[in-house]
C-alpha cells in the first residue's frame, strides 16, 4: 500500500506541477518562421466554445490550458476563433490516468453540426494501457482516428502523466503525424484511398466529416483531464490550383444524387430530368469548395427549373446553403437564393431578364471569394454581392432539380479552379 501511494503522490506531483518552467514562448527564429502561440499560458483569447462564447470547463493552470474532465461527447469543445487551411501545429499534451482527448482540425462551426467531430479530422490523444475498455487500434494514441493507423515502430508514446509532444501538418491536402520526434502517420487527403476509408467506417454515417480544406482547431474534454502547453501554429501558403473539370463526359465519378430524381450520362452530356416523384432532388459533389471560379454551360430542353448551389450541405432532399438561380426566363437566372432563413438575396431586374437563351447553350460563372459573390450570364455580370454569413460557410457544388414535372436540364463543360 505504501509503494502505491507513492506512485500515486508522485505521479499526481507531476500531473499538477508538470506545467511550471519557460513555456509558452517563441523564439526570436521561430517567430521570424511566422509561427504563433495560440495560448501564451496568461489568458484564452484565442479560443472559446463550440457554437458559443466562453470557454465551459476549460481553464488556465500552472501555465496550462487545462479541461477539468467534466465534458462529455456532446460538450466540453473549445476552438480557435481564428479559421487555418494549411498549417503546421505543434504542442505539448499529457492525459490523467485512463483519459482521453483530442485535437481536431478544419473544424465547421455550424447549428447544423452538433459536435466538432463530425466535420474536422482528429488527432486521437489517449491512455493506451490504462483506458478502461478495449481499445481498437484505430483508437489508439496518434491515430488518425477511425481512419489511419500510426506506425508502432515509431510510435513513442509516454504514459499518462507525463508530457508528449505532437504535431500535424496539413499542408494543402498532404498530412503528417508526428508523436515525440517521430513521423507516425503520413497521407493524402481526399483521395479515392482517403474516400474509401472514409466511406466504409464509422464515418461512413457522418457524410461531411473530413470534407472541409479550412476550419476551427478544437481541443476536446471528453470527460478525463488534460492539459497542453506550447500550442503553436504556422500557416503555410496555398498553392496555385489549375482549372478542373467537375464532369469527365462518361459517368457521374465524384459526385452523389440526392433524392429520385434522375440524372445521368447521354451523348457525353451531363442530364438531370424529373422522376417519377416529381421531388426536389440534387447532384453534390463529393468534395468541399470554399473559394473558386466555377463555370458551367446548361441548356434547358424543358421546363429548365434548376440552379447552382455552393457552399451547400444536403441530407437527404434538404439542402442548407446558397443557389445561383437556373430558371426559365423571366425567372431571375443567375440571381441568389438562400435555402434557409432569409430567401431571394438577390434578383435580377427586369432589363437582365432576356440575357438567357431559352432552348440554347447558356454558361453560367459564379465566382466566391470569402464573402464575396459575382455571378455572371452568357458573359454579362447578374450579381455581386458581399454578405458575411456566405462568407463564413463551407459546403458542396450542387445541381439542383426542382419539384414539379417536365423538367429537363442539360449540363456540360463544368470546369472550377480553386483560388
Amino acid at each position: 500500500m505504501r509503494n502505491l501511494t507513492a506512485i500515486f503522490m508522485a505521479t499526481g506531483f507531476i500531473i499538477m506541477t508538470g506545467c511550471a518552467g519557460t513555456i509558452n514562448r517563441l523564439s526570436s527564429d521561430e517567430a521570424a518562421q511566422g509561427w504563433e502561440l495560440l495560448f501564451d499560458g496568461k489568458n484564452m483569447d484565442n479560443w472559446r466554445l463550440y457554437n458559443s462564447e466562453g470557454t465551459g470547463t476549460w481553464h488556465i493552470e500552472k501555465g496550462c490550458l487545462a479541461a477539468d474532465g467534466t465534458g462529455s461527447d456532446s460538450s466540453g469543445y473549445i476552438i480557435t476563433r481564428k479559421e487555418y487551411a494549411s498549417f503546421d501545429l505543434d504542442f505539448d499534451w499529457k492525459i490523467a490516468p485512463g483519459g482521453n482527448s483530442g485535437v481536431i482540425y478544419h473544424v465547421v462551426e455550424s447549428d447544423r453540426f452538433p459536435t466538432p467531430y463530425l466535420t474536422g479530422p482528429e488527432y486521437q490523444l489517449i491512455d493506451d494501457e490504462g483506458y478502461a475498455d478495449p481499445l481498437e487500434e484505430w483508437q489508439k494514441a496518434g491515430a488518425d482516428y477511425a481512419m489511419y493507423l500510426p506506425d508502432p515502430a515509431k510510435k513513442k508514446l509516454n504514459p499518462a502523466g507525463e508530457w508528449n509532444n505532437s504535431r500535424i501538418l496539413f499542408d494543402n491536402g498532404h498530412v503528417e503525424y508526428w508523436l515525440n520526434g517521430e513521423k507516425i502517420i503520413e497521407f493524402e487527403a481526399w483521395t479515392p484511398e482517403w474516400f474509401e476509408l472514409k466511406n466504409s467506417g464509422k464515418w461512413a454515417s457522418a457524410p461531411e466529416y473530413g470534407l472541409a480544406s479550412s476550419g476551427h482547431i478544437c481541443l476536446q474534454d471528453h470527460g478525463y483531464r488534460v492539459w497542453f502547453r506550447n500550442l503553436k501554429i504556422k500557416e503555410l501558403p496555398k498553392k496555385e490550383s489549375k482549372p478542373v473539370s467537375l464532369f469527365n463526359g462518361v459517368d457521374l465519378t465524384g459526385w452523389t444524387v440526392y433524392g429520385t430524381e434522375r440524372w445521368y450520362v447521354e451523348d457525353s452530356l451531363l442530364v438531370c430530368e424529373s422522376g417519377p416523384e416529381k421531388k426536389y432532388g440534387y447532384l453534390a459533389t463529393d468534395k468541399y469548395y470554399k473559394d473558386f471560379d466555377l463555370s458551367a454551360d446548361f441548356r434547358q430542353i424543358s421546363d429548365g427549373n434548376s440552379g447552382i448551389f455552393f457552399r451547400s450541405v444536403v441530407d437527404g432532399t434538404r439542402v442548407s446553403g446558397w443557389q445561383v438561380e437556373v430558371a426559365p426566363q423571366g425567372h431571375d437566372t443567375g440571381g441568389i437564393y438562400e435555402s434557409y432563413g432569409r430567401g431571394w438575396l438577390v434578383q435580377i431586374p427586369d432589363e437582365k431578364q432576356d440575357i438567357l437563351r431559352p432552348g440554347e447553350w447558356n454558361t453560367m460563372r459564379i465566382k466566391v471569394v470569402g464573402p464575396e459573390v459575382t455571378t455572371w450570364l452568357n458573359g454579362i455580370e447578374m450579381v455581386h454581392l458581399t454578405d458575411s454569413i456566405i462568407g463564413k460557410a463551407h459546403g458542396r457544388i450542387a445541381l439542383q432539380i426542382h419539384e414539379g414535372e417536365g423538367i429537363k436540364v442539360q449540363w456540360k463543360n463544368l470546369v472550377i479552379q480553386s483560388l
